[in-house]
């Protein structure tokens, strides 16, 4: 067995519980910090003012508590929460601190999808982590200011898992919680799945899919149609060579029978007579990394931008000696992503963002409104990277 691994987590030794809540709630989450250093309390992909949203200006010291609330004011979405303390939020991610949080809307519990929580609704963090001989997580041993890739991938917490599975449809929420690691998912025998989410809420229809590559930060939801598989099959869910889940099969005839045609009233958005208002370079790799030739200053205001105002982003990844992606990631808000190169963005992206995984030489134009007023980050989340200084800052003002 060896030693026990010492690591991170939120009530409990690593990562933490998924919280549910519900459109039009008002939430109160007590939180302790029993850490030796300051952490902080972010709600990624939540639409809420800067006061709770958890960036490097809410710190909790260590030994102290702090009452974070917040109204619940989106449509349904698979949402996390972590640290993002400056100078140690890759680190303090690395030992443990994750979790999710799931909004629920009327919509949501009106459609006919999978949502039977540990039965054919599972919510899957996918993370790469390393350990030394003594099975310890020494992140400073082996922390790269390019991004620390680890050598074991740990899913929920756990390696090689599996699901025994009842139902004809199976939810699987993911999210990549790795620091830098890109995931490309798809299943074993190279079937199909149906792509409902994107980060911030359902599509406006399921999206037939064979693979879908989600950077850091980034999450979807699909769902698996395990109907035409024999009872005692397996599935494997995978990422290149990598098992990141198992399905057995024990029962296919449960739960759903088909999916719905459409999931959400989700508006069109195109690419045509936009003018862009804001231009976003992210340059360079490791300590040389900046965005629109800065790095962070806690001191320093980058951006300006009126509240309810409808704006248009064009996030340009230069080029770099080693291509770098940057997942590119907004507090408080959701966007659209308008195109990708000036070509349309492919319809499994069609829905609310709030990271998304810029390529070198690439460029992105994204439609963004933000309703909270206050100070909120945008940085790259490959977690060494945003360390580095590829961070701003935007003040949104009334």
């Amino acid at each position: 067995m060896g030693k026990k691994t010492k690591t991170y987590g939120y009530n409990g030794p690593f990562l933490g519980p998924t919280i549910r809540v519900e459109r039009g709630q008002n939430i109160h989450i007590h939180t302790q910090n029993r850490l030796k250093q300051a952490t902080s309390f972010h709600w990624h992909g939540a639409i809420l003012d800067d006061s709770s949203d958890g960036g490097p200006h809410q710190t909790v010291a260590a030994g102290q508590n702090k009452l974070i609330s917040f109204k619940v004011n989106q449509p349904a979405a698979t949402l996390w929460y972590h640290p993002h303390a400056v100078g140690s939020t890759a680190s303090q991610v690395y030992n443990g601190l994750a979790g999710f949080l799931l909004v629920d809307d009327q919509n949501s519990r009106q459609l006919k999808l999978p949502r039977n929580y540990g039965k054919d609704d599972f919510p899957i963090v996918v993370q790469d982590r390393s350990f030394d001989k003594n099975n310890q997580l020494d992140y400073k041993k082996i922390v790269s200011s390019n991004g620390t890739l680890g050598n074991t991938l740990l899913i929920n917490g756990t390696q090689n898992p599996y699901i025994e599975t009842t139902t004809k449809y199976v939810r699987l929420r993911l999210l990549n919680g790795s620091n830098a690691r890109e995931y490309t998912f798809k299943l074993d025998d190279r079937s199909s799945f149906y792509q409902i989410s994107t980060d911030g809420g359902f599509l406006k229809k399921p999206v037939q899919e064979n693979k879908i590559t989600l950077a850091p930060g980034e999450r979807a939801e699909i769902v698996v149609d395990l109907g035409h598989y024999s009872q005692g099959s397996q599935v494997k869910l995978k990422s290149a060579d990598s098992n990141i889940l198992t399905m057995k099969v024990k029962n296919n005839h449960d739960g759903e029978t088909k999916l719905p045609r459409q999931l959400t009233n989700l508006q069109t958005v195109t690419k045509s007579g936009q003018k862009v208002t804001q231009n976003i370079a992210l340059s360079d790799m490791g300590h040389m990394v900046s965005i629109n030739n800065r790095q962070f200053s806690m001191n320093r205001i980058d951006l300006k931008v009126k509240q309810n105002t409808t704006q248009v982003w064009k996030i340009r990844n230069k080029n770099n000696m080693m291509g770098e992606i940057h997942p590119f990631h907004i507090h408080g808000v959701q966007f659209r992503l308008l195109s990708i190169n000036n070509n349309a963005s492919p319809s499994n992206m069609h829905g609310w963002k709030d990271t998304i995984m810029t390529r070198p030489g690439n460029q992105y134009k994204i439609l963004i409104k933000f309703t909270q007023t206050g100070v909120f980050m945008y940085h790259c989340h490959n977690l060494e990277h945003e360390e580095a200084g590829m961070m701003g800052q935007i003040r949104v003002v009334p």
